[in-house]
């Protein structure tokens, strides 16, 4: 009997749906396997990046129009003339606040708007131009100043030179290599094909042999076209048609990787600029990848790409593309530090040269300098960077600050430890989690659930039969100050009868396929759908979806958005195809690395908006862009248990703690495989000095939880988890440090020791705000490492028994496995709070130790902030912020200027003085409470002055004096 139409495609439905599970599967034995690098591109394979790299050096076709400036003040618009094809450009040049400038290169008149990121997505507002003073305009350029600075704009060819007290440290265009494919009409395109094709068929035979066809892309030379003696009616001259049109090739206009098709409906729209900075040799940052912190050369390699992309068990030390994008540069040497911001959320890749034998002859007369030299390339939208022009690192993390945001106050828990796998079970496993880090005595802050705790993976929604009484658990776990993190992804199960799904569909708030209907892939649930988290109306239905109408919850559940790349498993590279429409009629190629900024955005503001604006946000995120530092947390992805793995979290999260992503972290012990007791010891004491700590597992591996471990290792972990929880007020202090001026918690060495050479490379070691130096273990067997301690005439503690060593120098330090090496920098004070509880909640009260490190001058200085460590409200002034400062043999504690006003019950328990001198018989504290002597003495076997019960609260000013 004959089908119907709709049977047949039933039918037909059916067998897609099973070839797209069978793909899935396939996709999930990949991941015992490791990446396959096969599925995502290289440079060669991407079209736009093939022609960008191929540009020549010092040929640049880009000419400065100067008889068509406009200055204005605070801006420069010129025209800019690509002399091959007749295309002008417009130029920009504006002078910022904060010692920043920005460029920005459009078409002058292109045949439709291109795509530019919205103000306040990205950028928090529009930046705050300061007036310029232009000193010369002539035909060969311009010169401006602004500060200390001077931008120079030659005209033949293009180029733009950046000045710091008359040292060039930005030079824009130095290579000659901008290309900016212009909007062009594909029927424009044929013609000129079909001119080439006839005039291949119309060439003579040569020796009994026709010539060659032409390779795709190339044109035939203009010799051939005047010995061939044709042009097709209505058709240029060749000579003219190549003044007039870039050399065209068919991957301008559609392309295909493996059997996947882009139709690349509007052509070629790529943009590319070489970016040098003269007299310096190290860059860093545009992260994310799994690579060195200090950035390497790309001569023999892949460039650096930027395109957020789903990548299993990734590779090492290479410039593939992972889950995030941050295209921020920093270069440093020993006088200054700038940075650059390429404000573009196209794919990206960025070719590195670094060679000292570079010069720029012609910026500075007679000198000779190294240069490092990187090229930018993007598929889509304009030039648009951001020059800030430091001097200092510090002045550059301020001004980055000023365009992109920082990170938020994160509530207590969240810098605490968390527990994660793919997936506890169900309630009573949940409990039974709970219950085992108390009867070992671990504190633990946060319990996680991954994609199995939904009914059937329909996000908002609680699997009946493993979790009946969601509400119930989280209260119990609340009890003890815990709280519970739950997972809830972009993708939407095509399925009629799940809400959220069904109400996304009849709002049509879907991405859509470049012919309008809703866009279909796989992921967790299978058949799938992804809201257009690029329309503000989309991303405001989603913070509704947390309210507790929606989502069954409570106040202490918190959220976490994997696979917002997007990941689609059946997709080009797993993600996103990119003529796929968004909002505004945008493809996905135009934005594809803001699509989990937009997801992460949604989940935060759905927070907000649950606790009427009154309770900080948690969300994790794995997607991330420039800004996703105002909405919560990053990890590294899906890592993997081996050491080199654990090794190269350090320069992973270096790199994102570079670029505003600040708090971030890696998955301890590494998602994939089962790691060895003491790869997972090492691991959690890396972790424990790292802002993000969280533990997680694979579905398939084995259960690693600390209390499961061999007695030995379990109490290294123990101790480390520890040792960070009596951190956590210097954890916290820095992160109020880091909102108010984009200074991260983890930093480099030379952050801190600007000139120090030895430190430019490093990153197997790293700082804590200024005053705690980490070298974790990263070998495996190791039990003692070399430990360089920076800073000339700078002593270091060893914080377990303050055995000093030394700056400017290095030592073998013994580091068993019960040890992970950190040091106290002389000069500084450190709050500690040394009373073990089972969560961080339950410290709210406790009383604070505060370690002092001497310098040799006998002085130390060091701040604590406080407040709720939860709500909003430090917000409108209701925190305390103390500075603390020894000298002279007294101890003073006063408010830090602008401090605000918060009522708390903590207290100073002890004082503990390293590097003091014997001698000191009393001891006495005045306030405003009056004067009374207190208890002390002297260690003799730690070398350490032990004050006893000052007993009074942190927010009183007092002087300990020393007699």
């Amino acid at each position: 009997m004959a089908l119907s139409i709709h049977d047949c495609c039933r039918r037909l439905k059916s067998h897609i749906m099973r070839i797209d599970r069978f793909f899935v599967s396939l996709l999930l034995i990949s991941q015992v396997f490791g990446v396959n690098k096969e599925n995502f591109k290289t440079c060669d394979q991407s079209g736009f990046c093939k022609r960008q790299r191929a540009m020549e050096p010092g040929k640049s076709p880009y000419v400065v129009m100067m008889d068509s400036i406009n200055v204005k003040p605070s801006k420069i618009e010129v025209q800019v003339l690509n002399k091959e094809n007749d295309v002008r450009l417009l130029l920009e040049v504006f002078t910022l606040a904060h010692n920043t400038a920005r460029i920005k290169i459009n078409e002058l008149q292109p045949l439709k708007p291109r795509y530019e990121i919205p103000p306040g997505d990205v950028l928090i507002e529009e930046p705050k131009q300061q007036q310029m003073t232009v000193t010369d305009v002539s035909n060969s350029g311009a010169t401006l100043t602004f500060e200390n600075n001077k931008i120079i704009i030659h005209t033949d060819p293009f180029r733009i030179d950046f000045l710091a007290n008359e040292t060039p440290v930005v030079v824009v265009n130095a290579q000659g290599l901008l290309k900016f494919e212009h909007l062009r009409t594909k029927e424009g395109w044929f013609n000129k094909m079909g001119s080439t094709i006839k005039s291949w068929f119309s060439k003579p035979f040569r020796q009994g042999k026709q010539d060659p066809v032409p390779n795709e892309g190339e044109g035939e030379s203009n010799a051939d076209s005047q010995q061939a003696g044709e042009v097709a009616e209505g058709e240029k001259p060749a000579e003219e048609e190549k003044k007039k049109e870039d050399n065209e090739e068919p991957s301008m206009w559609e392309e295909t990787f493996k059997t996947f098709h882009d139709s690349k409906p509007n052509g070629p729209t790529s943009i590319g600029l070489d970016i040098s900075f003269p007299n310096f040799e190290h860059v860093y940052g545009i992260p994310e990848h799994a690579d060195s912190m200090a950035l390497k050369s790309t001569k023999n390699t892949d460039p650096y790409r930027l395109f957020n992309l789903d990548v299993f068990e990734y590779d090492l030390y290479n410039p593939m593309a992972l889950y995030g994008s941050v295209p921020v540069m920093l270069a440093h040497n020993i006088e200054r530090t700038v940075g650059i911001y390429w404000n573009n959320a196209a794919e990206t890749w960025i070719d590195i040269g670094s060679n000292v034998a570079d010069k720029m002859a012609d910026l500075v007369k007679g000198m000779e300098m190294p240069q490092v030299d990187t090229h930018w390339m993007s598929e889509s939208g304009v030039i648009d960077v951001f020059i800030m022009l430091g001097p200092s690192v510090k002045d550059v993390f301020y001004q980055y600050a000023q365009l992109t945001g920082t990170t938020f106050l994160p509530p207590l828990f969240a810098i605490s430890y968390h527990q994660c796998r793919w997936n506890y079970n169900d309630e009573e496993d949940v409990k039974n989690v709970d219950a085992s880090f108390d009867k070992v005595d671990i504190p633990l802050d946060v319990i996680w659930l991954d994609i199995e705790h939904t009914d059937g993976k329909r996000y908002f929604t609680w699997a009946s039969d493993k979790f009946p009484n969601p509400v119930d658990m989280l209260k119990h776990l609340g009890a003890k100050g815990r709280r519970m993190v739950t997972i809830v992804d972009p993708h939407l199960k095509r399925d009629d009868n799940y809400k959220v799904y069904s109400e996304a569909k009849s709002k049509d708030l879907m991405v859509k396929t470049n012919n309008g209907v809703e866009y279909e892939g796989w992921c967790w649930p299978g058949s799938s759908s992804w809201p257009d988290f690029t329309n503000p109306e989309v991303r405001k239905w989603w913070t509704s979806k947390f309210q507790y109408s929606e989502y069954t919850s409570a106040p202490n559940l918190f959220i976490w958005n994997d696979m917002n790349e997007p990941s689609v498993f059946n997709g080009p590279e797993i993600t996103f195809h990119k003529d796929v429409v968004h909002y505004g009629g945008w493809e996905n190629r135009d934005l594809h690395n803001l699509y989990g900024l937009y997801v992460h955005q949604a989940t935060s503001e759905g927070q907000l908006l649950r606790s009427d604006n009154q309770e900080r946000p948690f969300v994790l995120t794995r997607a991330l862009f420039a800004g996703s530092q105002r909405f919560g947390a990053v990890w590294t992805g899906d890592n993997t248990g081996e050491w080199g793995h654990l090794k190269v979290s350090n320069p992973m999260l270096l790199s994102l703690s570079l670029t505003g992503i600040t708090f971030s972290g890696a998955d301890i012990g590494g998602f994939f495989r089962n790691p060895e007791p003491e790869l997972l010891t090492r691991w959690y004491q890396a972790g424990a000095f790292q802002p993000f700590f969280r533990a997680h597992a694979h579905l398939d591996t084995k259960r690693r939880e600390p209390y499961l471990l061999p007695e030995e290792h379990m109490r290294s972990i123990r101790n480390s988890i520890r040792l960070r929880y009596s951190y956590l007020p210097y954890w916290y202090t820095l992160f109020y440090e880091n909102e108010r001026s984009g200074t991260p918690p983890m930093r480099p060495l030379w952050v801190e020791f600007p000139q120090d050479t030895q430190t430019f490379t490093m990153d197997d070691e790293y700082l804590i705000g200024s005053d705690l130096l980490v070298k974790p273990i990263t070998e495996q067997g190791q039990t003692s490492t070399s430990v360089y301690f920076p800073g000339k005439g700078v002593v270091w503690y060893d914080i377990e028994n303050f055995e000093a060593y030394n700056g400017d120098g290095s030592a073998t330090i013994n580091a068993g496995l019960d040890k992970v090496p950190v040091f106290q920098r002389s000069g500084s004070i450190i709050p500690r709070k040394l009373r073990i509880r089972r969560s961080s909640a339950l410290m709210t009260d406790d009383p604070f130790t505060l370690f002092i490190c001497l310098d040799s001058q006998g002085k130390a200085s060091g701040e604590l902030y406080v407040d709720d460590y939860h709500s909003l409200k430090y917000k409108n002034g209701q925190f305390v912020h103390k500075q603390f400062q020894f000298s002279n043999n007294i101890l003073s504690s006063k408010a830090v200027p602008g401090s605000g006003s918060y009522d708390t019950k903590e207290w100073i328990e002890r004082v503990i003085i390293v590097g003091l001198k014997k001698g000191i018989t009393k001891v006495v504290i005045k306030s405003k409470d009056g004067e009374q002597a207190l208890q002390s003495g002297y260690d003799s076997s730690a070398k350490i002055f032990v004050i006893r019960k000052p007993s009074i609260n942190i927010q009183t000013d007092f002087i300990i004096t020393l007699q």
